[in-house]
């Protein structure tokens, strides 16, 4: 802190899993709690460009703080539920077992926005990319049994390999989950979403 130098955070995001912040700088500290608070991204502190001198610019200043905070924040939410998701489903997507992990995502069963839309292991899904965004755009609906289904104007189109293979077979599989009872998809959520797959459905 006396020397204003800059620090690279490591965030634990899973067991040996970390997410880096960088450039961090100790702006505050309590020595007899043994604490001490970290800025991220706050180059004003650390003398490289010059710090605010009117009330516009020191506003614009908080502004940009309170924006790099959040976007630190929402990539250390994104990367947490990512690494948790994979973890339980063994790091393989969920409807066709692919296990090349720079393909895989972490789905939410109802989306983040929402207030169901929980980061928790319960309203996610590992999914390689093709089924994410199928997934994402109804091509394909999951029962509250676990099993697929796929949109009837897609099961009836002609369009391909990739199309029979990829979407298409799905139809009336059982998708893998998670060994642990508790990591499990919620039906309660699973069941929100097939409903709208249905409205989808039938639109």
């Amino acid at each position: 802190m006396a020397r204003r130098l800059p620090l690279i955070y490591f965030h634990g995001v899973a067991p040996g899993k970390y997410l880096a912040a960088w450039p961090v700088f100790v702006v505050s500290d309590d020595p007899p709690a043994l604490t001490f608070s970290i800025a991220i991204d706050d180059l004003s502190y650390a003398g490289m460009r010059p710090i605010a001198t009117s009330a516009s610019s020191e506003d614009a200043d908080i502004a940009r703080r309170v924006y790099v905070t959040g976007i630190v924040r929402m990539r250390l939410h994104q990367r947490s539920f990512r690494e948790r998701v994979l973890e339980a489903y063994q790091r393989q997507c969920a409807f066709c077992r692919l296990r090349h992990e720079e393909l895989l995502d972490a789905a939410h069963i109802v989306p983040d926005p929402e207030p169901a839309g929980e980061p928790l292991v319960r309203n996610g899904l590992a999914l390689c990319t093709l089924h994410h965004a199928a997934f994402d755009r109804y091509f394909l609906g999951l029962r509250p049994d676990y099993v697929l289904e796929v949109r009837r104007d897609i099961l009836e189109e002609q369009d391909g390999p990739t199309l029979v293979h990829a979407i298409q077979r799905l139809h009336g599989t059982a998708i893998i989950v998670p060994r642990q009872p508790h990591l499990q998809p919620s039906r309660e959520l699973v069941e929100i979403r097939y409903e709208r797959f249905r409205a989808q459905r039938t639109a």
